[in-house]
């Protein structure tokens, strides 16, 4: 079975709503995903996590943290988002590639860093981009930089999904989809967790 990717228009939903830090964004049982400012970090529940600046200074910076809620000394300043794993999946047999390894067109993906709970990459869709068919080999969240316009196509069915910076998207272990980008170029940070 397909699970749907799961959209969050976080920048909208800290600016409308003051306590959106308190609340996350994305929340299941493999990871917890926040859109706040990192003098706000204190709010959110203690665990280690990515943080990722979707701030102009420094757009696409993402840094481990062993306590994401105590990490109000670190260098980001401005809109953050937080993703932070949940308990781990049970190992299983490859069934799909990583970000990256799939068949594709116009795009380009930078390692930032990995350790034992996330593989971190930057990755970009140039206009007209195309991604292949591929069915993902672990969850993944989709930190968007840019915004953008992108066509996914799965079980039969095409949508054209349109994200602004700060979004971020949930793509579960065991999906599959292709996609492409009908606007302009598209700017990521994809956080690939480990079982």
């Amino acid at each position: 079975m397909r699970w749907p990717l799961i959209a969050a228009s976080l920048v909208a939903a800290a600016a409308a709503d003051p306590l959106a830090a308190d609340r996350p964004a994305i929340d299941n049982a493999h990871v917890r995903v926040y859109r706040t400012t990192a003098d706000a970090l204190g709010s959110i529940e203690h665990g280690p996590g990515v943080i990722v600046s979707v701030e102009a200074r420094d757009l696409g910076t993402a840094v481990w943290v062993d306590d994401a809620a105590a990490a109000g000394t670190m260098p980001l300043r401005g809109a953050v988002v937080v993703v932070q794993p949940r308990a781990k999946r049970p190992p299983s047999p490859p069934a799909g590639s990583k970000p990256g390894e799939a068949p594709f067109i116009g795009m380009s993906f930078t390692p930032l860093f990995d350790n034992d709970r996330v593989s971190v990459l930057r990755a970009r869709m140039e206009v007209g981009a195309r991604e292949g068919f591929h069915t993902h080999a672990s969850d993944t969240i989709v930190v968007h930089l840019s915004g953008g316009e992108i066509e996914d196509t799965a079980e039969g069915k095409t949508v054209v999904n349109r994200w602004k910076r700060g979004d971020a998207e949930f793509e579960a272990f065991g999906s599959s989809h292709s996609a492409r980008n009908v606007g302009g170029a598209v700017d990521v940070v994809l956080v690939a967790l480990k079982p």
